[in-house]
């Protein structure tokens, strides 16, 4: 199949069965850019000089659903950063509003399906990190009746209650606190979501969760030796739980040659008082300037599409999806440059000899079928089950 031939094999695919993707922070640029006020960014217009998102870039990808972080620094603690997800939430309601002939809230698997047969990009939310629940099941119960569908359970730092992947270990995995808040979100129906936690962590979710989990934005270990990134004996667990792992394009979590050079870039960007996350144009630009010095090593579709070969081999196909981390990074590979790069991927596939159902189920399918699972074990805990009213201090002293 030649490459012509494939890419357009691939776009069909992505007409009938289009991406759900696990993790976009384009609310968080949105915060940081122009303060929400959309006004001032709008996503109807090309947006190509400052963002990976926009809407013609969306549909141009092939996106029917979307998960829309909203994530808040961790430099935002208790109060200040349940405040600051409200506001996230408060974007991505503002974005369905303005927008309504593109993007439609959904809240079911129902709710995504009937958005996608009626043409609009369906708007699912994550929270990003458990410090957006300040150590509340109370608070985490609120963001669920808001519309937020899956918890990060840390983001790149400890909480109280879980070890990050990129903290030092403190709880080694879960506390009983932990436990209680996976349980919890079990019986509400939201997704426990495992990118950025420890490896402990995720074997200790596994255990707990009585619900299928995701890794909204997480590669493979074994191909790029990075901690944010999934053992394999983790995925081999995934068919058990019937979880599913969303795979990330972050060059550093996908290419071993650009974690040493991402360390030293956003050593560099720190010298001159940017965060490492930072993606406003002026830390771009600073990225940018380091770079023309430093030239990066740079990831491919081919390798994005290495960790998928490797992860369906260990979990299988039906514990598959994809999770780019747009707006979310500030480098991405060659042939995802942003939202639109999707049909990249998946010719590379098709060349690699996906057949075409696997390739719905990597795309679509699994995603849908994740959510519906979790919907279906929360009808049944909340036949026996009253909500938690306790305490991490009751619980883990």
């Amino acid at each position: 199949m030649t490459d012509t031939a494939a890419l357009a094999r691939a776009r069909e695919l992505l007409a009938e069965h289009p991406v759900i993707d696990g993790h976009n922070d384009l609310p968080w640029a949105l915060r940081k850019q122009v303060g929400y006020v959309l006004d001032r960014c709008d996503i109807a217009q090309d947006q190509s000089a400052r963002l990976h998102t926009d809407l013609a870039r969306l549909r141009s990808g092939g996106v029917g659903g979307q998960f829309w972080s909203v994530y808040v620094t961790v430099e935002y603690q208790g109060d200040k950063a349940v405040s600051a997800t409200l506001e996230q939430i408060d974007c991505v309601r503002a974005l369905a509003e303005r927008y309504p002939e593109h993007l439609r809230l959904a809240r079911t698997a129902d709710e995504l399906v009937a958005a996608r047969a009626d043409g609009r990009i369906a708007s699912l939310i994550g929270a990003e990190g458990g410090h957006s629940i300040a150590c509340s099941l109370a608070t985490l119960r609120a963001l669920h009746e808001l519309g937020v569908r899956y918890l990060t359970l840390t983001h790149n730092d400890n909480v109280p209650w879980a070890d990050s992947a990129t903290d030092e270990p403190a709880a080694n995995g879960l506390t009983r606190f932990g436990v209680e808040a996976v349980r919890e979100m079990n019986r509400l129906g939201m997704l426990v979501d495992l990118s950025h936690v420890s490896a402990d962590t995720m074997r200790d979710a596994l255990r707990a969760s009585r619900a299928p989990v995701i890794f909204s934005h997480s590669s493979s270990r074994a191909v790029c030796d990075h901690p944010r990134n999934i053992p394999d004996d983790v995925l081999a667990a995934l068919p058990a739980n019937g979880g599913v792992a969303m795979a990330t394009f972050v060059p550093k979590f996908v290419l071993p040659a650009a974690i040493e050079w991402s360390k030293a870039a956003e050593a560099s960007l720190a010298e001159r008082g940017f965060h490492p996350l930072d993606t406003t144009p002026e830390a771009l630009e600073a990225l940018r300037i380091y770079e023309s010095a430093n030239p990066r090593p740079v990831a491919t579709v081919a390798t994005v599409a290495d960790h998928l070969d490797h992860m369906r081999e260990v979990a299988g196909i039906d514990h598959l999806g994809i999770g780019g981390d747009f707006d979310g990074t500030a480098l991405t590979p060659a042939g995802l440059e942003d939202v639109a790069g999707y049909p990249n991927l998946i010719a590379e596939l098709l060349v690699r000899g996906w057949s075409q159902a696997d390739l719905a189920k990597l795309t679509w399918h699994n995603a849908v079928r994740v959510l519906r699972d979790a919907e279906s074990v929360a009808r049944d805990l909340q036949l026996t089950e009253r909500p938690s009213v306790a305490t991490i201090e009751q619980l883990d002293g």
